[in-house]
């Protein structure tokens, strides 16, 4: 092999630790944006603070809430107008990513999931469900 040959090889593989530093960064940089809440999705989530606590409403793993056994009339009518908010939201945030509405749906559970008060019920992916 020349000289030229090992030199040019030598860039080639350390040009590769650097390209995957970047591609990481790129990953880390988008997935940060995605979880950058909406302020109307910050906003509506509070409204079902009081019917979380009471247990009349859980979250589920696809980023969307659901109204519990015992849950009244309008507290499901509240559950349906914010999963449509988010819905909107998801839609929007998956168009300017390019990317399903599921995996935002599910990227905003996390969140969620994180800033639920203790006590707040969520619904698995296998349908059960379990307290925080």
């Amino acid at each position: 092999m020349s000289y030229q040959s090992r030199s040019s090889e030598q860039a080639r593989r350390g040009a590769e630790p650097t390209r995957r530093r970047l591609a990481g960064l790129v990953a880390a940089g988008i997935g940060i944006l995605l979880l950058q809440p909406f302020p109307a999705a910050q906003a509506q989530s509070r409204l079902l603070d009081a019917p979380r606590a009471a247990g009349t409403v859980g979250e589920r793993f696809d980023g969307y809430a659901a109204a519990r056994d015992g849950a009244s009339a309008d507290v499901v009518t509240l559950v349906q107008q914010v999963n449509a908010e988010r819905r909107a939201v998801y839609a929007q945030r998956a168009s300017t990513d390019k990317v399903p509405i599921e995996a935002i749906g599910k990227i905003y559970a996390m969140e969620i999931m994180k800033s639920a008060p203790a006590k707040t019920w969520f619904l698995s992916e296998s349908g059960q469900w379990s307290q925080k």
